[in-house]
């Protein structure tokens, strides 16, 4: 399973927008083959900042997302409404035994 965070900041005057690009790009993502899950969260601690928490089956499920034109369009518009740079972390795993 591959296992993705990022995170975006907005500005005051367009939180609300990346808000809705982001809700709008996770329920699109969710229909994607392999997409096990695609959650967007607002920080406790700071408002203007936007979390996603992605799960996907694997590596070729995360790429083939990558290559959507949708995605594209998405990371185009948030990065001129974005108040600093987006991060992005990719992260690949497995079953633990607890």
């Amino acid at each position: 399973m591959i296992i993705v965070t990022g995170t975006i900041r907005a500005r005051p005057d367009t939180f609300e927008e990346v808000r809705r690009l982001g809700l709008e790009h996770s329920r699109r993502s969710r229909a994607e083959p392999g997409c096990i899950s695609h959650d967007l969260h607002v920080d406790c601690e700071d408002p203007l900042k936007l979390v996603f928490v992605e799960r996907w089956a694997d590596a070729s499920a995360l790429r083939a997302h990558f290559d959507l034109a949708a995605s594209l369009d998405f990371v185009r518009a948030v990065r001129g409404l974005a108040a600093s740079r987006t991060e992005m972390q990719v992260y690949e795993a497995g079953p633990a035994a607890v």
